[in-house]
């Protein structure tokens, strides 16, 4: 029997929250349905971690994380000031939405809500709930790209702030960099796009920032989990103009990142092209793993992710029933039950060998 909640606000009884991909406590299983880096991190950085000093324990860390902010300025090319560190990239998300929307007070419009495309990460709905801020949801076309009216929709709409994820979610699609810019600048809000998986991507886009483009509406958001191989870390951070970043200070935790998480995350991009080589490792699986899967009827888009996004064959086991089939031989991929996924499977590229073990398995499923 559920207990009542009298306390909770409406919006939170109503919520549905963030259902995040299976995490066995079996170290057998095969790990393919949360999109982590099949590779550890740099030596630096576990070197980092092990000298951490028990006085610095003992200390608050420095709240902005100052010295992350500077390697992390070096490496992008930006001033310290358009950086901002956060525990992991959803409390970027997180903040941006507290920031930039406001919450609907039951009104039945949508000014000041939050846009997004549609079918995307499904936390960005949860995050503008638990606000209680409208959102506007636009399909994204056949072949996952933006429609050209986007902005115009959001700005009809009196939207806030958009999210978009580059390469999206769970597609792997890129959006060209020309395209985006089109978007901000034609968008009265702020635009973030969520950068999550572009180390596997072959550009990213950070030329939005350059001053000279004068886009002052522009959030990137990047993280440590897929690329760097620490996920289990939470740490992320956000790239943008100097105002737009001292904006999400005000509504950052008064020490978000931990000193262990602060370090790491410095020695990470200091001796990123360890990093590097295992971005290329896995890109070079992923094409692989697509021509298989393609010789098996199972399409793919083209990916720039470190995942691929597999339509399951009418006449053949359905996406859920070769789900559960992979689940039982000790393989976990991803499957979505809403609208434009159910016929299909989100597959993260693994090591070869476990890219070798889930195709055997597709073959026994058959």
């Amino acid at each position: 029997m559920a207990l009542r909640m009298p306390w909770a606000r409406d919006n939170i009884k109503r919520l549905r929250p963030y259902t995040p991909g299976e995490q066995p406590g079996d170290g057998a299983v095969i790990k393919l349905n949360t999109n982590e880096n099949p590779y550890p991190p740099a030596a630096a950085v576990l070197e980092a971690i092990r000298a951490v000093t028990p006085d610095s324990l003992r200390r608050y860390p420095p709240p902005r994380a100052d010295a992350f902010r500077q390697v992390a300025a070096k490496v992008h090319g930006v001033t310290a000031e358009q950086v901002i560190a956060t525990n992991g990239g959803d409390e970027l998300l997180r903040m941006a939405v507290t920031a930039f929307c406001d919450p609907a007070h039951g009104a039945a419009n949508f000014a000041g809500g939050l846009g997004v495309a549609e079918p995307s990460y499904s936390l960005y709905d949860v995050l503008a709930a638990i606000h209680d801020t409208p959102v506007v949801r636009i399909a994204l076309e056949a072949d996952w790209s933006i429609p050209a009216d986007f902005a115009a929709r959001l700005n009809h709409a009196g939207c806030r702030l958009a999210l978009l994820v580059n390469p999206h979610a769970p597609s792997g699609v890129a959006t060209p960099v020309a395209h985006l810019e089109r978007i901000a600048r034609e968008f009265r809000g702020v635009l973030l796009i969520d950068e999550a998986y572009v180390d596997f991507a072959d550009a990213d886009v950070l030329p939005l920032l350059d001053p000279a483009r004068k886009l002052t509406n522009v959030l990137l958001l990047r993280t440590l989990s897929k690329g760097y191989s620490l996920a289990g870390l939470r740490f992320g951070y956000g790239l943008g103009s100097a105002p737009l970043i001292a904006t999400l200070h005000k509504v950052r935790d008064s020490y978000n990142t931990d000193i262990v998480a602060q370090t790491a995350a410095a020695a990470a991009l200091r001796h990123r092209t360890e990093a590097q080589q295992t971005w290329h490792a896995v890109v070079a699986e992923r094409a692989r793993l697509a021509a298989e899967l393609h010789q098996r009827g199972l399409a793919t888009p083209p990916s720039q992710s470190n995942f691929l996004l597999a339509t399951c064959p009418r006449g053949r086991p359905s996406a859920p029933m070769i789900y559960e089939a992979l689940k039982a031989r000790g393989i976990l991929v991803r499957y979505f039950d809403q609208d434009r996924l159910r016929d299909k499977l989100r597959i993260t590229v693994g090591s070869p060998p476990q890219n070798d073990a889930l195709l055997a398995a597709l073959d026994a499923v058959d």
